[in-house]
């Protein structure tokens, strides 16, 4: 297969040098417009509180047969420039590695896409439509990104048959993986509340403690599942215990604890929301004392289910790398848990071991077999 006539490693580079750190825009969705546009894409921005995002469409609206793609140009922080070998958005290449923040998560993906997409409505004008989807925002709150483009695109008519996400899905060898589905999240913050003390006259006071200890033993405990035929048990996981309390002679007040829970398809954010507002209860009857529980759910659990357009995306993985793909659902969350409500959504991209790593780097051999793999899936999907 021939490859694309515009250079995805030099787009990938060019795409490295805008200091998008999130929400900063930075220059990078205007180089895509701009590309896209002079591939006769129709582009808007779609911006929203502050947050960059573009939509481009080449072909009709509201065609039965839309591709479309979804990615961020946005970046985490660089942390300490001084700990990095290269400059973090100076995009230097040294042998097969191209260096800069974002290199991997996930410039060199849209724009492996980019060059993709551009190559065939030139050569091969689809009958039917690609759309992109690029956000500012998948790194930072993720409120105004993709949420926003999905919003504005149902107020305009536009909509996507299916959607690629091309977040780094590869473990170790591009092309070992395919996400067919993501966990859902759950982020809980617990407060115990007791009476203030001294330590020799615990009969005035109420310490929140052995609740808390009594509560963060009885959830670690809890087996929520067996997990199922895509997903891994799910998890809960406590990542902080807190008092606040510098004294030894002290009984504090109150105690605050944070956990978060990644869960499959047999629960709902609002059903373990519900668990766990059970259990703080029963122990808080049990202690005699207070306990608050509020939770965020930074998105639900869901399963493309394998079927044709997995298995097309997985043939066109293997032509190119020789490898099967294996579908998971596992990592973390992505801007798929939007598009899943709007379209059936499978997610594919480079290996993702070095993203939001000092001195991230991305292969650019990789980026050109992903470009050629994007390719494929492109031609098909418009020759069935």
């Amino acid at each position: 297969m021939a490859g694309p006539s515009l250079d995805p490693v030099a787009l990938t580079a060019d795409l490295v040098r805008c200091a998008s750190v999130t929400p900063a825009e930075g220059g990078a969705l205007i180089l895509l417009q701009r590309v896209l546009q002079e591939a006769g894409f129709d582009c808007a921005r779609v911006d929203r509180n502050g947050t960059a995002n573009l939509f481009a469409r080449f072909g009709p609206k509201g065609h039965a047969r839309s591709f479309g793609f979804n990615g961020h140009t946005d970046v985490v922080p660089i942390g300490a420039e001084q700990d990095w070998s290269y400059p973090p958005f100076g995009a230097v290449i040294e042998g097969d590695w191209l260096y800069g923040r974002g290199a991997t998560d996930m410039k060199s993906g849209v724009a492996a896409f980019v060059a993709a997409a551009v190559d065939f409505v030139t050569t091969t004008p689809p009958d039917g439509a690609i759309i992109l989807a690029i956000t500012g925002d998948e790194e930072g709150p993720a409120t105004d990104g993709t949420v926003a483009l999905l919003d504005w695109m149902a107020d305009a008519g536009e909509a996507m048959s299916v959607c690629l996400v091309g977040e780094p899905t590869c473990p170790a060898t591009l092309g070992d993986m395919i996400k067919i589905g993501r966990r859902g999240s759950l982020n809980a913050e617990i407060t115990v509340t007791g009476k203030q003390g001294h330590v020799a006259y615990p009969h005035k006071a109420l310490n929140p403690m052995p609740a808390m200890a009594a509560l963060a033993d009885r959830l670690s405990r809890h087996s929520l599942d067996a997990g199922t035929a895509h997903f891994d048990p799910s998890s809960l996981q406590i990542t902080a215990i807190e008092t606040g309390n510098p004294a030894s002679n002290v009984i504090p007040a109150r105690s605050e604890m944070r956990l978060n829970i990644r869960f499959n398809d047999l629960h709902s954010g609002a059903s373990l929301d519900a668990w766990l507002q059970r259990e703080c209860a029963e122990v808080a009857a049990e202690h005699g004392v207070q306990i608050a529980c509020e939770t965020r759910i930074s998105g639900e659990a869901f399963l493309t289910e394998p079927g044709a357009f997995s298995d097309l995306i997985a043939a066109a993985v293997t032509q190119q790398t020789g490898l099967q793909p294996v579908l998971s659902t596992t990592g973390g969350t992505s801007d798929a848990r939007f598009i899943q409500r709007h379209c059936p959504v499978v997610e594919f991209g480079l290996v993702g071991h070095r993203m939001h790593e000092v001195d991230e780097r991305v292969s650019c051999q990789d980026i050109q077999d992903l470009t050629l793999i994007y390719s494929d899936i492109l031609r098909r999907y418009f020759e069935d």
